[in-house]
């Protein structure tokens, strides 16, 4: 059989600098070693005379035009596969290639025969020489990914090896001359049917071909270099053009290319050191060539050069072409060299070029990125005029450009356009305009474009989704809050621990303790880690709840959890003991706070002195006070104005002004609260024009008496049935935008039902109703307690109904007033009697 012969085009010699060599030659080279080395121990002799019989009914077999099954049962269980590799080699010349690959998938799916890689090799050879390519490739595809029964020499994690060696060393024996086209096909199948493994399959191959001085074909080499390159593999793509270098010689198509990987690299000057050395070499560069190197110039900011070669290219009569103008462009705009952009737009024109997309959204981008929105819009405009409909790149670009300006609405309109036209949109124009919308308290519309993203599996940021979490969740949309959740957990993503302890704190504040356990339970189900956030959060919602023994719960279960319990845990714990006047829990809980590493804080001091005042235990409060003073803790105005408040609601005015003139002497001032607390303590007493100086010593303290100040007072006049007084401090709260609140109308009606006034009282509840200013059941129970007291127990059983209307519920002062005022009612009728 004559074997045609290959040529292979003379090397031409490149002296460029390489930082390393190969990293795959290198270890290839040892595998490979390996490999021929075992598989010289495991080639099997050829065949003896006692096996001529055997070798000629092999060779009857495979030289037929047809494949014979009956003959192959017959003599493959007497075949090793090392025995019918033997044979198979010896015969080659003989065979026929197409019976041949009959033979070897019958042989292998019909009796589970197992060829060696060798025998698989040598089949692919006769296929290609044959001209049988497709088949040959086929083959080789099914060889690689394991379909086909295969006896290895070695691991099959580097099979790609021991084929491509076989290959090699089947090259010396058979057909050197088909070296080329065997590397041409292992090269090519390995960068697009297997490039989901990656190019160092490819580049493996390709180095064991080299080192034995086999070189793919120029066509090969430029597609392996360009696949490297495309694929940003560029240092690679760098050295393996340096081996190429020494077996073909490279044509402008191979340069540009290497140009390119050297540009992308950013070693600019071996990039132009190459195109001195391509036009030494007499091989012309093209429009490609000179853009790939005005490309790299502009990326490294050295613009003059850039445009110096372009000047060149034009001399040379290569015309520069869009992407020149469009590369020259983009390079101007990144230095925001404006003006300069605008002149090689119109040159570009000038030559017959019409700006394309990539041009348009540079300029776009440039402006957008430099804040200059209006100029971005003009070039827009153009662009439309042009017939050229903005696309995604273009939207993008103007959503940041009106972000970056501070036109939002306009941001959130081209938004929804581009969802609206189905366009693609990058996560940073959503995460901008989320990201306002939720800061501007817009948390529809930012839910709305956030489950746009989750449509199109973009995950937003863990920042973002805990903003709109707890925004959702701070404006009542606990639902919507969760829901987003559970879609996020719907698309295969994780919702972080901060994020998910905003949506607990939000249920919880919200009173929804329960449904903040069950989605705790599903969040822990899908891999949620807790921590003392989360737990601290669920401690404070069920204290909130009046349910602090459902936080002792929580408690013990974070610290089998190995979680500590840390000062926030205590202060929640106790405060929920002392709201409930579980003084006794709070003590015991209090001296087990004590024993930690961290001991009370001030606000633990703070809790326990609040809950002893509110169980009417202030010395108790007072002696904790003092443990603080003696510790040297540095105090606040929150625990004085705890014991100030305590001392005051039992008229205990003389300790209230000691403690406050004491606060004033450690250089902390009063606040509102002090003084609202002591003008509430001088009104209780009657002390009411005491109480006025402390108007005046507020405001040259630099405080506004507030509310409950004024509240205060108009209390002491309703007290003392002066209800003028109290008339005048209402106007003049009036007269200073001060609003009256609930508090402060149902202590004005009270004054005027112990006068027995109930038409004014009456009047002050409806202008409570015009102000907007819902009536409770405290306000009612009083108005209603003046009709009693008055004798007129049917008014007040019809104030009764209108709690009812209102959806009041009835307490049991409610009732017991009924009650007395229907009993006294019924005594004044038997005394008439």
């Amino acid at each position: 059989m004559d074997l045609r012969r290959l040529s292979i085009p003379k090397p031409c010699s490149l002296s460029i600098a390489v930082s390393r060599p190969l990293t795959h030659v290198t270890s290839t080279a040892q595998q490979q070693q390996e490999l021929h080395n075992r598989n010289q121990q495991q080639q099997p002799p050829p065949p003896q005379s006692s096996n001529q019989s055997l070798l000629k009914w092999v060779s009857s077999v495979l030289s037929k035009q047809s494949l014979d099954p009956s003959k192959c049962k017959l003599f493959l269980p007497n075949l090793s596969p090392q025995e019918f590799d033997t044979l198979f080699f010896s015969i080659r010349s003989n065979v026929n290639p197409k019976t041949a690959l009959r033979f070897f998938y019958f042989a292998s799916q019909s009796c589970n025969f197992r060829f060696t890689v060798r025998s698989y090799c040598l089949l692919i050879r006769l296929l290609l020489f044959s001209n049988l390519l497709s088949p040959a490739r086929l083959l080789l595809i099914r060889l690689i990914d394991g379909k086909m029964p295969v006896l290895y020499a070695s691991n099959p994690s580097i099979r790609h090896i021991e084929i491509a060696s076989q290959m090699v060393d089947l090259n010396v024996t058979a057909e050197p001359a088909l070296g080329v086209q065997i590397a041409d096909l292992l090269v090519h199948v390995y960068c697009t049917q297997f490039k989901n493994l990656g190019f160092g399959y490819a580049i493996d191959v390709f180095s064991i071909f080299s080192n034995k001085g086999i070189f793919p074909s120029l066509k090969t080499c430029n597609f392996l270099l360009n696949s490297l390159v495309k694929a940003n593999e560029v240092q690679k793509g760098i050295e393996v053009f340096e081996t190429m270098c020494r077996g073909v010689s490279p044509d402008v198509f191979l340069f540009s290319t290497a140009i390119n990987a050297f540009c992308k690299r950013g070693r600019i000057e071996d990039a132009i050191g190459l195109f001195t050395k391509m036009e030494e070499l007499g091989i012309a560069p093209n429009v490609v060539t000179y853009n790939n190197i005005i490309h790299g110039l502009c990326r490294n900011g050295r613009l003059y050069e850039a445009f110096h070669l372009k000047e060149k290219m034009v001399l040379r009569e290569v015309e520069p072409s869009l992407i020149t103008y469009s590369i020259l462009i983009n390079g101007l705009i990144k230095l925001e060299k404006f003006d300069d952009a605008n002149f090689v737009l119109k040159e570009m024109s000038v030559r017959g070029f019409v700006p394309n997309y990539v041009v348009y959204n540079t300029l776009i981008d440039g402006y957008c990125k430099k804040g200059n929105i209006s100029e971005a819009l003009k070039i827009r405009d153009d662009m439309v005029s042009k017939g050229m409909s903005p696309n995604s790149v273009t939207f993008n670009s103007l959503i940041h450009g009106f972000c970056k300006s501070g036109q939002m609405d306009n941001a959130e309109n081209a938004l929804e356009e581009m969802l609206s036209r189905g366009l693609s949109i990058n996560q940073g124009a959503y995460t901008s305009v989320i990201k306002w919308l939720c800061i501007n308290s817009r948390f529809d519309s930012a839910l709305h474009f956030t489950k746009e993203m989750l449509l199109r599996n973009l995950r937003p940021g863990d920042g973002l989704l805990t903003l709109l979490v707890s925004g959702l969740c701070k404006n009542g949309k606990q639902a919507e809050a969760t829901e987003l959740c559970f879609r996020l957990f719907e698309k295969g993503f994780t919702v972080n621990t901060v994020t998910s302890n905003a949506l607990i704190h939000g249920m919880c504040e919200a009173g929804n303790l329960k449904e903040a356990g069950k989605l705790l339970m599903e969040m822990l189900q899908r891999g949620l880690i807790l921590d003392k956030v989360t737990y601290n959060t669920l401690i404070l919602g069920c204290c909130k709840d009046g349910k602090p023994e459902e936080g002792f719960k929580l408690k013990e279960d974070m610290i089998k959890r190995g979680i500590q319990p840390d000062n926030y845990t205590y202060n929640l714990l106790l405060h929920g003991l002392c709201s409930i006047g579980k003084m006794e829990e709070a003590i015991e809980l209090w001296e087990e706070c004590k024993r930690t590493v961290f001991g009370p804080d001030i606000y633990t001091y703070g809790v326990m002195i609040d809950g002893f005042c509110k169980a009417d235990k202030i010395e108790e409060g007072e002696t904790l006070f003092n443990e603080m003073i003696s510790k040297k803790m540095e105090l606040n105005p929150v625990v004085y104005n705890t014991l100030i408040r305590a001392y005051c609601k039992i008229g205990n005015t003389t300790a209230a002004f000691r403690l406050s003139n004491d606060m004033k002497s450690r250089g902390i001032l009063p606040t509102s609260v002090t003084y609202s607390s002591l003008i509430h303590g001088l009104c209780n007493i009657g002390l009411i024009e005491d109480a006025k100086c402390l108007f005046d010593e507020m405001r040259k303290e630099g405080l506004l008496p507030n509310v409950a100040c004024y509240t205060a007072l108009i209390g002491g006049y309703c007290k003392l049935g002066q209800m003028d007084e109290a008339e005048s401090v209402l106007q003049e709260m009036a007269s200073i935008n001060i609003h009256p609140n609930k508090i402060t109308y149902t202590i004005m009606i009270g004054g005027y039902c112990k006068l027995g006034d109930m038409k004014e009282a009456a009047k002050l509840l409806n202008v409570m109703a015009e102000k907007g200013i819902s009536p409770d059941s405290i306000t009612y129970n009083v108005f209603m307690d003046g009709h009693c007291k008055g004798g007129n127990v049917e008014e007040a059983f019809k104030v009764c109904d209108r709690m009812l209307s209102e959806g009041l519920s009835l307490d049991e002062i409610t009732y017991t007033t009924l009650i007395d005022g229907w009993q006294s009612s019924t005594i004044t009728n038997q005394d008439n009697h």
